[in-house]
């Protein structure tokens, strides 16, 4: 029954992607150039390449194919998706001044045909004589000019509104690819706790998630997360998910330079949904070689808190899903508890079991505008800290991102969480 709701959404999307091209073909292809013209034998075939580089990029890795091909089609496939969605909203913005500049002006209507009067013998016509103007008489209105470049005023109108709308879209996407490629900036946000003890007030806790190390994303953009955690000083790393999109063999290298990664209690490491694509156990025992602790259902008793890590829920399909009875089932109830968790779904089995503070991830912030509205129908908190009973929830915008390395309207970032006790 899933396969077929999967393959029922899987058509849905692809029709929706064939007629959204088809559209934008005819705006930006077929109205603005002239037939058989090279201009437009370009933008037919980009037509058919772009969206055939994206599916690619959607689905190489999926398919087992060598990793050197999947980077050489996800820049193209993947920032095609982010200049798709930008132009197509600016194309349905645009529609209404289309029309508007198009529309028929007065005086323009056809007149009715007169009947045709049956033809006489014809006479030699006689060269008409052009009478002078009169002396001081106004001079003939000139001739209206052609549109520029010799274009219809339908072609003139459809290049303009075209223009300003593609011209929109790459700068949005060129701006939103900045921010990723600069690296995370770091957010900091005051967690008060009730049971937490007096000693450990200014506990700062650096949550990092959803790196997605891929095909597009690689070693620079680790370094640069490194090297801004570092930059914190943090009591404690909390990496909560969503580490890779590939396996250990293509992104081992990427990957090492997590092991510079610093902090006086240690980093720690859970599971996201995207490890569960990319070979989980394989991705636990190398984070472990690289200097992290792997909480799987497990917890540690720190000085002050007890530190507790539960598997992501994408792991249930493997027989390796969350256990909060593993995690907290024994745990002393007077002391403060710290989970994390990768999706904030699961906030509400933390507030079952006494948990005070989940980290999570997962969300991206939407990542691309209007995407946090639908992240919103998933999720109970897409990014910030919110409370749940009497257990609060902080959900990280992500380090990285999935698919384009494009941001809109959610920038990634490194939070410092610093516990706050009471008692202080």
């Amino acid at each position: 029954m899933r396969t077929v709701l999967f393959a029922g959404i899987g058509l849905t999307v692809l029709a929706l992607l064939v007629l959204v091209h088809r559209w934008l073909w005819v705006r930006l292809v077929r109205d603005t150039t002239r037939p058989r013209a090279a201009v437009r034998r370009i933008g037919t075939a980009l037509a058919f390449a772009l969206p055939l580089l994206s599916l690619a990029a959607l689905t190489a890795g999926r398919a087992g194919a060598p990793f050197w091909l999947q980077q050489s089609v996800a820049w193209p496939g993947y920032m095609w998706l982010a200049v798709l969605l930008y132009l197509s909203l600016a194309m349905a913005v645009a529609e209404p001044v289309r029309a508007f500049l198009l529309r028929r002006k007065p005086g323009t209507d056809p007149v009715t045909p007169v009947t045709p009067v049956t033809p006489v013998t014809p006479v030699t016509p006689v060269t008409p004589v052009t009478p002078a103007p009169p002396a001081g008489a106004p001079a003939a209105a000139p001739e209206p000019a052609p549109a520029p470049g010799g274009a219809t005023r339908r072609q003139f109108v459809a290049r303009a509104v075209g223009g300003a709308a593609a011209l929109t879209a790459t700068a949005t996407v060129a701006h939103g690819t900045y921010g990723v490629l600069r690296g995370p900036r770091v957010k900091r946000v005051q967690v008060p706790l009730a049971k937490l003890p007096r000693a450990a007030h200014g506990f700062r806790i650096a949550v990092v998630s959803d790196i997605h190390l891929g095909p597009v994303l690689g070693r620079a953009h680790t370094t640069r997360i490194v090297e801004t955690v570092n930059r914190t000083q943090p009591d404690l790393i909390a990496v909560v998910g969503d580490l890779v999109d590939g396996s250990v063999h293509d992104l081992g290298p990427a990957a090492e330079p997590l092991r510079r990664l610093s902090a006086r209690h240690g980093t720690y490491f859970v599971t996201g949904n995207h490890e569960y694509f990319s070979g989980a156990q394989q991705w636990v025992d190398h984070v472990r070689e690289l200097g992290l602790t792997p909480l799987e259902n497990a917890r540690r008793a720190l000085p002050y808190f007890d530190l507790a890590g539960v598997n992501d829920v994408a792991g249930e399909t493997e027989g390796h899903g969350p256990d909060f009875t593993a995690a907290l089932g024994d745990r002393d109830p007077a002391r403060t508890a710290v989970l994390m968790a990768h999706q904030p779904v699961v906030i509400h089995d933390a507030v079952r079991h006494g948990v005070d503070l989940q980290l999570s991830g997962h969300t991206h912030g939407g990542q691309l505008w209007p995407g946090n509205y639908l992240a919103e129908l998933a999720n109970p908190t897409v990014a910030g800290l919110e409370r749940y009973g009497d257990t609060q929830l902080y959900v990280s915008r992500g380090a990285g991102a999935w698919g384009p390395p494009v941001r809109v309207g959610a920038p990634s970032d490194i939070t410092v969480v610093e516990l706050a006790s009471y008692q202080a």
